[in-house]
């Protein structure tokens, strides 16, 4: 991959916050990685562990989706059913949004027709391209991406850069730092492919690309970043200050792929296939992972890194 290295950038503790009674915690519980035998928590309707806030700022989080498998269309029709409790505005997707062919049908088939329900509610996606997703896919007009491998957009007090971790070329890492200075966004979200943090076995951590934005993201308030790439879902401990969350496994499973005993992992779920709703309220992020099954397999919200620090000092 074509990616250019940078210095290292200074170390920023954050504080995570407890989460509330009768979600998972952040501790030595929540670092186990849940197993088929684990007693499995009853099914409920996605988003009720959420505030669903009037002006917050709500979406889905989906990756490595584009199968057009059974196990796709199971958590396309669980992410559509959430909007009857959690009326999230749209949907960002971490790459590989099309596996094996790309004609026309191929779209349908991979997403229009699992996600029709809830693009003809308006819901948008905004995609990022992943290892398997042809460049050509950024003229697609459902993916939002208006011709650009890497863009920006916002909603509200939040800002997202969406990536081209596949090809991180210069002028790509020159716009992110610019962007991400330029903005004055409350929330700063970068989300792209391929996890520069994971305790995947079979990829793990990125470190080339993590040598090339994670000073970027510290320099310049990120308080959390996306990926996917890892065919399973993990949400890792505070690294550096910023949370990484991974969720790869809306169509695809790597099964047992969780490296045992990762001194990063907060929690991870690779038995499964999962997606992830957000809500931004003011200061705080809370999020929840559903299970193909339609279980709460993480929850709980954490708040920005400025925020956590100003607490610490207390």
């Amino acid at each position: 991959m074509n990616r250019i290295l940078t210095a290292a950038a200074a170390f920023v503790v954050l504080v995570f916050v407890s989460l509330p009674p009768g979600s998972p915690g952040v501790g030595a519980a929540a670092q186990q990685r849940a197993t088929a035998t684990t007693p499995a928590p009853a099914a409920h309707v996605p988003g009720a562990t959420l505030p669903n806030e009037k002006d917050s700022v709500r979406f889905g989080v989906i990756g490595d989706t584009g199968t057009g498998g059974s196990a796709q269309y199971a958590i396309a029709k669980l992410l559509a059913q959430a909007r009857s409790r959690f009326t999230y505005e749209f949907v960002i997707m971490l790459g590989d949004n099309m596996y094996g062919g790309e004609s026309p049908s191929d779209f349908v088939r991979k997403f229009e027709r699992p996600y029709g329900p809830i693009l003809n509610a308006g819901v948008k996606f905004y995609a990022t391209l992943g290892n398997h997703d042809e460049p050509a896919q950024r003229y697609y007009k459902l993916f939002n991406m208006d011709g650009n491998r890497y863009y920006k957009f916002r909603k509200g007090d939040v800002e997202f850069f969406v990536l081209d971790s596949t090809y991180m070329s210069p002028p790509q890492i020159k716009w992110l730092a610019e962007e991400l200075k330029r903005s004055d966004a409350k929330w700063k979200i970068p989300y792209f492919h391929h996890p520069i943090y994971s305790s995947g076995a079979r990829h793990g951590s990125e470190l080339d690309l993590q040598k090339v934005v994670e000073p970027l993201f510290l320099e310049n308030g990120v308080d959390v970043v996306f990926s996917g790439h890892e065919h399973f879902y993990e949400r890792l401990k505070p690294q550096k200050g910023i949370v990484y969350i991974t969720q790869g496994g809306a169509a695809k499973l790597r099964r047992g792929n969780i490296k045992d005993q990762s001194s990063m992992t907060a929690k991870g779920f690779d038995t499964d296939r999962s997606f992830t709703l957000v809500e931004i309220v003011g200061d705080h992020l809370f999020f929840e992972t559903i299970s193909r099954l339609g279980q709460v397999v993480d929850s709980g919200e954490f708040p920005r890194r400025e925020v956590a620090q100003a607490i610490s000092t207390q």
